[in-house]
C-alpha cells in the first residue's frame, strides 16, 4: 500500500526526481530511492511508509539528546522504516535498512490525530520525529506537526541533516528544536561509511541556526575513523564560527554495532580528550553521551563554572537555573527552559 508523495519533479512520462533530500534521486518506473521507501509508479512518486509507524515510545527529552530544550519533560517519539543514509554503524538498522533489501515495510497505521491523542494521554509536551530518518516520512511528519501546533505541542526533529532546501523550508513551518548528527568533518567518511556527502549537512546546519530552531549537535566518536584531534577541533571550530559557541555539542560513545561490530567501544580517554578540545575551542556546552554517571553529562555555567543541572543518565536530579539565568553570576543561559 502506498500513498502519494510530496516534493518531487516529473522529468518525463516515466521518470521523476525526488526533491526530498540532497541525494535528489532520479527514478525510472518502479525504481526506489536510496531511502528504500519512495518509489516511482508510472511517473508518479509514492511513499511506502505513509502513516505506517514502526516505532513509538514515550521518552525523556534528554534522550534525543536535547539538554537545553524543555528539560525534564516527556516527548512522544515516533519513526517509520527507511533511511536515506547507509551508515555502517547504524544502531537502528532493523528500521533503517531492511526496506532497501526488499523486505516488507513493517508498522502500525497511526494517523496524525491518533498521534496527538497518544501524546496528550501521556502528558507529553512535545513530539519527536526520530529513530530512522524523519525526512523520509515527511508527509506524516508535516501533517502531525501542524496538528501538534494547534494543540500547543512542540515539534522536535532528530535527523542526519540531509534535507533538500525545499524540505527544510517546509519543515521550518512546524519544527521548534532539532538535534542534528554531524557524523564527521570528512567527506570521505560520509561517502565511505554513510553513503552521503558532508557539504549538504554543513549547509543545513547553518540554515537551521539562521531559521531560529533550537539546535543541538551530536557526533558519535568512532575509534580510528573520526576521532583524530585535528578532526575534532575542526568540528568544534565549525560549531563556534558558524553555529555559535552557545550551541550544545554531544560527544557520544560508540559501541560495536551493525557492520562495524568488529571495532572496540570508544575509550573514555578519547572522549575526555574530545571534551577538552571542544572546551578549548570556546564551546560553552559540551556533553558526553553513552557514559552514564560522567560529570560531563551536567550543565555548568560558562561564566562562573557553577553546577546548574545535574543529570544521571536521562534523569535530572538537580536544576538550579532561575529565569534562564545562573543564580550565582546572573549569566543568561542559552536554551528554551520552560
Amino acid at each position: 500500500m502506498s500513498t502519494l508523495a510530496i516534493l518531487w519533479t516529473q522529468k518525463d512520462e516515466q521518470r521523476v526526481r525526488c526533491d526530498l533530500c540532497a541525494h535528489f534521486c532520479e527514478l525510472g518506473n518502479q525504481e526506489k530511492g536510496k531511502c528504500g521507501v519512495r518509489v516511482n509508479k508510472n511517473g508518479i512518486l509514492h511513499t511506502l511508509v505513509g502513516e505506517k509507524v514502526a516505532a513509538v515510545a514515550l521518552d525523556p527529552v534528554e534522550k534525543k539528546p536535547l539538554f537545553h530544550f524543555l528539560p525534564a519533560t516527556s516527548t512522544l517519539s515516533l519513526g517509520t522504516m527507511g533511511c536515506n543514509f547507509a551508515c555502517k554503524f547504524c544502531q537502528n538498522y532493523t528500521l533503517a535498512h531492511l526496506p532497501k533489501q526488499g523486505l516488507p515495510i513493517q508498522g502500525e497505521r497511526l494517523s496524525p490525530e491518533q498521534i496527538i491523542t497518544l501524546a496528550q494521554s501521556y502528558q507529553a509536551q512535545s513530539i519527536s520525529y526520530t529513530y530512522s530518518e524523519p525526512t523520509i516520512f515527511i508527509e506524516l511528519l508535516f501533517s502531525t506537526a501542524k496538528l501538534a501546533q494547534e494543540h500547543r505541542l512542540k515539534n522536535i526533529l532528530v535527523s542526519n541533516g540531509y534535507q533538500s532546501p525545499k524540505a527544510l523550508d517546509l519543515l521550518n513551518q512546524v519544527i521548534d528544536a532539532a538535534n542534528i548528527d554531524l557524523k564527521s568533518f570528512s567527506n570521505d567518511f560520509y561517502q565511505t561509511y554513510c553513503g552521503a556527502k558532508l557539504k549538504p549537512v554543513l549547509k543545513n546546519l547553518e540554515k537551521i541556526k539562521k531559521m531560529g530552531w533550537w539546535l543541538e549537535v551530536t557526533t558519535l566518536i568512532i575509534p580510528g575513523l573520526n576521532d583524530s584531534e585535528q578532526e575534532l577541533a575542526s568540528i568544534a571550530n565549525f560549531i563556534v564560527k558558524n553555529l555559535g559557541q552557545e550551541t550544545p555539542w554531544h560527544l557520544s560513545r560508540f559501541y560495536p554495532c551493525y557492520k562495524l561490530d568488529y571495532l572496540s567501544p570508544t575509550p573514555l580517554s578519547t572522549l575526555n580528550k574530545a571534551y577538552q578540545i571542544a572546551k578549548s575551542c570556546g564551546l560553552h556546552y559540551v556533553y558526553l553521551g553513552n557514559v552514564p554517571g560522567a560529570k560531563e553529562e551536567n550543565t555548568y555555567c560558562p561564566k562562573c563554572g557553577q553546577l546548574l543541572i545535574q543529570r544521571q543518565g536521562f534523569a535530572i536530579s538537580q536544576n538550579k537555573i532561575q529565569q534562564n539565568k545562573c543564580p550565582a553570576c546572573n549569566f543568561e543561559l542559552a536554551g528554551i527552559w520552560n
